[in-house]
């Protein structure tokens, strides 16, 4: 073997390495294998070179001892392939898309990376969904409160607000506990795409039913209120199933589990990671649901405006829902989706009962059982101990969501009595059902600012704001935009002519009740507030659902998540009795406390979570992650061949 070490430096360091560390042998292995197709293209035999065949001979007969792996590697010249080959300028190694190491974790910047195609067609069957959603929910408040003669404007099947509110808040309550029976079947069963579809179909027909039923042949028959419930109960059942799936689907469209090293043009090092390229994900998520939700600024016109009033508005919401799902079906072959996992949800509530049984998380692990119970039936535990680690994170994330239900209480004022307080004001021509898109175009403004500017300065400057402290502030602004509403109010009750009574008699105008003299225009700051504490709590709760879940339970702890603004509609379903004049001040009032203190404790059971972050946030990173390894594969081995050959050039003056 030649003898390098008093010609080239840096030799005795690449031999050193080669004989005391396994990492080092095998850059040298991957710097041979490229040598082979680089001598291939500089018409060389690919074949004759006794060191490469000597160091694939050694990678697979290597010994486990180190004494008998540097009797092997001795005979080894690790510069040997290289000799033969043009010494000509060489580009420096980028070493991308590997690993980083902990000190780089540390000091290079974090980056998010850009949404794949299929994410953003996801978005787009969202958009759909979310805009047939709202643009029919929206008018449901004056469709069931307001009588069908116009005494108030217009209505449909006249229960008045108590009853309005009831039926709206039972459709809130209905449409996020819904989503559990969809989780189920995509987990275990058909998976998320094929549900999506089905439950599509279902919305649809929902919809088609609100349509004819609110005709005006249908309402004048008294078809209106069978209907309107039937149609609820049939929407609530296709967007709850959609809900608990297409959530964690617009996530998997990106499979990068691990974080990666890049280098910019610029020359600047940063760490694409997974967790920020999530927290993107469901910002742009959220932001196609708000864009869907503008459906309210035109169906409350077409309500108002056009001769079928309610239906004409009912009929767009459908037509752009089949938009969606003709979206949805065409990019069918684009989507990367989980398959199901069979029984994944029954075990895990077995193992959830083993665990309080036992009153200890770990005794749910097979090793646990064979340790410490004695003549285990081990044949009842189909799972393995990461499954149970998988688990335990999840009831993590569980934990976290039983706080939710306070804020959804607060969102479903700004969704039903809210759009009742704007009828109580001068409206100026505005319907009152319009004043609600303040809420989404606030998203809309938001999300890109705080995605592109405020989120990437925070993290340049080393700034955290981790999940617990964006979702403790997201209950302080809901807390904020509940007392602007108590404000808002209570100038409405200060205000003539009818003062504590809004719409009495004295304030009609041509048989239509005008509201007190309090400019509509003043609900806006609460609406927008209200938006602001969204992005920061419930897509902070989105994201938290999919990076905690393990992969075969996405749909299902999604669904959990969802099931927290159910409990909140039941909450409010408790609280409308209270939803009339005067009382509804005070429960303004109560709600705003309520948040206030909720988002508090929350910061204070949960604060220690964030700086277990990194560490409990570990998407599921398989040994292999092919966006890590194998596009990073190619780059090491040039990476590894120029630092050989930099070698060669410095021993012969170049």
């Amino acid at each position: 073997m030649t003898d390098h070490s008093g010609q080239i430096p840096g030799y005795n360091i690449l031999h050193s390495l080669l004989l005391n560390n396994n990492l080092a042998f095998v850059n040298l292995l991957t710097g041979v294998s490229l040598c082979r197709e680089l001598r291939a293209k500089e018409g060389l035999d690919p074949s004759e070179n006794k060191t490469e065949d000597t160091v694939h001979t050694l990678a697979e007969e290597r010994p486990s001892n180190l004494e008998g792996f540097e009797a092997l590697a001795a005979n080894i010249d690790p510069l040997e392939p290289f000799a033969e080959l043009p010494l000509g300028p060489i580009p420096q190694p980028t070493a991308d898309y590997y690993e980083p190491t902990a000190e780089e974790k540390a000091t290079l910047r974090h980056v998010a990376e850009d949404l794949p195609l299929s994410a953003w067609l996801v978005a787009v069957v969202e958009l759909c969904e979310r805009f047939a959603f709202y643009g029919s929910q929206g008018l449901f408040q004056n469709f069931v409160q307001r009588p069908y003669n116009g005494r108030e404007g217009p209505g449909a099947l006249g229960l008045g607000q108590h009853g309005a509110t009831g039926l709206g808040t039972f459709f809130q309550f209905w449409c996020y506990a819904t989503p559990l029976f969809g989780a189920i079947v995509a987990d275990q069963y058909i998976g998320k795409y094929k549900t999506i579809v089905y439950f599509y179909m279902v919305y649809i027909v929902g919809l088609g039913v609100l349509f004819i039923t609110s005709l005006p042949f249908s309402l004048e028959a008294g078809s209106g209120l069978g209907g309107f419930v039937s149609a609820i109960i049939l929407i609530g059942i296709g967007s709850g199933g959609i809900k608990a799936s297409v959530s964690p689907l617009i996530a998997e469209q990106y499979t990068r589990k691990k974080m990666a090293i890049q280098t910019l043009a610029s020359g600047e090092r940063i760490i694409l990671d997974p967790a920020l390229t999530i927290q993107r994900i469901y910002m742009v998520f959220y932001l196609s649901v708000n864009i869907g939700s503008l459906s309210v600024l035109a169906t409350p016109y077409m309500e108002y405006k056009l001769p079928w009033s309610f239906a004409s508005a009912y009929l767009l919401c459908l037509c752009v829902l089949i938009v969606g799902f003709v979206v949805l079906i065409l990019g069918r072959k684009m989507y990367v989706s989980q398959p199901p996992k069979g029984s994944v949800i029954s075990d895990a509530f077995k193992a959830i009962w083993v665990m309080i049984k036992h009153r200890k998380t770990d005794a749910a692990k097979q090793s646990w059982q064979r340790e410490n119970v004695q003549n285990a039936d081990l044949a009842k535990f189909y799972w393995d101990d990461h499954f149970i680690e998988e688990l335990k994170r999840t009831l993590v994330a569980c934990k976290v969501f039983t706080f939710f239900p306070i804020f959804w209480v607060v969102y479903n004022q700004f969704t039903t009595n809210f759009i009742s307080q704007a009828g109580q004001m001068r409206t100026h021509g505005i319907p009152n059902d319009l004043m609600q898109n303040f809420d989404p175009i606030a998203i809309i403004i938001f999300v890109p600012i705080l995605d592109r500017f405020v989120y990437p300065f925070l993290q340049k400057a080393r700034i955290p704001f981790p999940p617990v402290n964006r979702i403790t502030f997201g209950f302080i602004i809901a807390s904020v935009a509940m007392a602007y509403a108590a404000i808002v109010q209570y100038l409405i009750y200060s205000s003539g002519p009818c003062y504590k009574a809004p719409l009495c008699p004295a304030s009609e105008k041509n048989g239509v009740a005008q509201g007190n003299n309090v400019h509509i225009a003043v609900q806006m700051p609460a609406y927008i507030l209200i938006g602001f504490a969204e992005i920061l709590a419930s897509v902070t709760g989105l994201e938290y659902a999919f990076t905690k879940a393990p992969s075969s339970m996405r749909s299902f702890v999604q669904a959990m998540y969802l099931l927290t603004y159910a409990f909140g509609a039941a909450i409010n379903e408790a609280l409308s009795p209270m939803a009339n004049n005067p009382t509804i001040l005070w429960m303004y009032v109560g709600i705003s406390i309520a948040a206030f203190v909720t988002g508090w404790l929350f910061w204070v059971c949960f604060q220690g979570l964030d700086e277990l972050e990194d560490e409990i946030n570990r998407l599921e990173a398989p040994e292999k992650d092919p966006k890590v390894n194998d596009m990073a594969h190619e780059d090491e081995e040039r990476g590894v061949l120029a630092k050989h050959k930099a070698s060669i050039d410095t021993a012969r003056g170049r």
